[in-house]
């Protein structure tokens, strides 16, 4: 029987590490999806936040999180020891630190790193641990147990890692507030595209595969009880879920636009696996369709009303693709478990409600407190030229596409120099004598009936100028983005430790030509929409055109504009 005994734990914890494992390439999804839905200049520091959750929260939850854990539960500060306790530990590791990475989608472009490692830190020290204390690591004595007399139902972390995890996000979000060209001065949304709908999809993909060590790994293939039978249902549940989340997600979508969106449907399909995750184990088939379903429609809707409602700025929409999918799930529990799972569907739903609030409240409050913390120090959020330039180089000295970012890299050492003074102008002051009510260039142009105004502005400001340019009554234009060189300083880079600087910044070109409407109001208009009075705003050049002709009707002259 001692040999039996040995061989089974081996066995077991061999299963535990395996699983773990799998959890743990759950980084590299996140990693992934993270990174397609935010823009190319803020793509390294993403990458470089979900390897530090997993460094500094390992550590942290290595040699504070276990303990403290151990001390709130009344067995005294006690970190894990010798080789089952290790195996434990980092079983427990890989739940934790899927809670905190979390958190660095939605408060991803414009929050310090500093300020994350710390936050990471502390969710891995006190934050995590507490909700673990008042759950798993207190089987038949939990505190919604002594509360209610049921149960919390968690099998695998849908509220306790997911759900967390999801209001943690909203709240840092909320504190820090939106991205600086997130939303209008009138509170109108601005659609800030990802960079990369490729990478989006293959971390949705490497998340769902890491998602069966949460969810299948969890029921312990090995048990010598009804383990298989355990086994059978969550593989079932865990899948069924996924799928009807992108379903449920597409569908909503393509109710409300038209057209089935792809990001939604691949946040869906994780919506519908945080939505079964804490009652995989429990769950009839046909409950898997219905919490998947339900988990995936209701994305795009708390999304929406996330965004434009309550004008926060959940970037990779964490709480709603783990936010309210973990909580809807957590509390569909007694309503759609298998005959026999539940004694009291009403008193069950009650413990379910009361575990959710408690570590709903607990979350929030922690990492409400910590965040205004921050905001009140300073150190919460980068500066708006450091969010401007991207976290990339604000925060790390590099860039992600080098070669191919809207910045041109020169690393030939030419162009100006710290000491050089740059010239904004380039030419000469143009004299100009009024002769019959016309005026005379002296270099012998005459004024033309054609004019072309073309500027060269900060790419934020498009949106502004395109406004101020229909005001004017002048809403033709032709847009270029462009790279170059004014008054604005050059930027610092670094690769594998050598220095380049980049001295191109990014652009846009704006060109309009107008024959009845008067040059100097649409230079007006855009001068006044695209200042914001730091170097770099950008020039306005007024030119005369000779001729314009209409390709279509052959017409020329003022009548082609």
């Amino acid at each position: 029987m001692t040999e039996l005994a040995t061989a089974v734990e081996a066995i077991n914890n061999t299963w535990i590490l395996t699983v773990s494992f799998l959890i743990f390439f759950m980084h590299a999804g996140f990693a992934m999806l993270e990174a397609g839905q935010v823009r190319s200049k803020n793509v390294a520091n993403q990458l470089t936040k979900n390897m530090l959750t997993w460094a500094v929260g390992v550590t942290v939850f290595f040699l504070i999180g276990t303990g403290f854990t151990s001390l709130v539960t009344g067995g005294g500060f006690a970190p894990a020891a010798g080789s089952g306790g290790y195996v434990s530990w980092f079983y427990g590791a890989v739940f934790a630190m899927t809670a905190a990475t979390i958190v660095s989608g939605a408060v991803a472009g414009r929050a310090k790193l500093r300020a994350y490692v710390t936050y990471t830190f502390l969710l891995a020290a006190v934050i995590y641990p507490m909700v673990i204390a008042m759950t798993w690591s207190s089987p038949g004595a939990g505190l919604v147990e002594q509360l209610t007399g049921y149960a919390f139902a968690d099998f695998a972390g849908g509220m306790i890692v997911h759900g967390m995890g999801g209001i943690a996000g909203l709240t840092a979000a909320a504190i820090l507030g939106p991205r600086m060209d997130r939303y209008g001065d009138d509170g109108s949304l601005n659609v800030i595209p990802g960079h990369s709908m490729t990478f989006a999809v293959l971390g949705t993909l490497m998340l769902c595969f890491g998602w069966y060590g949460f969810n299948v790994g969890t029921a312990g293939a090995f048990d010598l009880g009804d383990g298989a039978n355990t086994l059978s249902l969550i593989v079932m549940t865990t899948t069924i879920a996924m799928a009807t989340g992108a379903i449920g997600a597409a569908g909503v979508a393509y109710l409300k636009s038209g057209k089935v969106d792809t990001l939604y449907t691949a946040n869906g399909m994780l919506a519908g696996l945080a939505g079964i995750t804490a009652i995989t184990n429990t769950t009839s088939w046909w409950g898997a369709i219905v919490v998947g379903l339900l988990a995936g429609a209701q994305l795009p809707i708390v999304f929406e009303f996330v965004s434009e409602r309550l004008k926060i700025d959940d970037v990779c929409a964490v709480f709603p693709v783990h936010g309210s999918a973990g909580v809807l799930g957590t509390l569909l529990m007694p309503f759609v478990a298998v005959p026999g799972a539940v004694d009291s569907i009403s008193g069950q739903f009650i413990a379910q409600l009361t575990g959710v609030v408690i570590i709903g409240g607990w979350t929030l409050t922690a990492t409400a407190i910590i965040w205004y913390v921050f905001k009140a120090m300073g150190e919460a959020r980068v500066t708006p030229d450091h969010e401007q330039d991207g976290l990339d180089l604000a925060e790390h000295g590099v860039e992600t596409y080098p070669e191919f970012g809207g910045d041109r890299v020169a690393t030939d050492g030419f162009g100006p120099t710290d000491d050089e003074e740059i010239r904004t102008d380039g030419g000469e002051d143009v004299e100009l004598r009024t002769d019959g009510g016309r005026e005379i260039r002296t270099d012998g142009g005459e004024e033309a009936d054609l004019k072309m105004v073309f500027s060269v502005v900060r790419p934020e400001k498009l949106g502004d100028v395109k406004k101020a340019l229909a005001e004017v009554g002048a809403p033709s234009l032709t847009v270029t983005n462009v790279s170059g060189r004014g008054s604005q300083p050059a930027k610092k880079g670094s690769w594998r430790g050598e220095e380049y600087t980049v001295d191109l910044h990014q652009k846009v070109k704006i060109e309009c030509v107008v024959a009845d409407v008067n040059a100097e109001e649409v230079a007006t208009a855009i001068k006044e929409a695209a200042n914001t009075g730091e170097p770099g705003d950008g020039k306005i050049f007024i030119l005369d055109v000779e001729d314009a002709i209409q390709i279509r009707t052959g017409k020329e002259g003022t009548e082609a504009v």
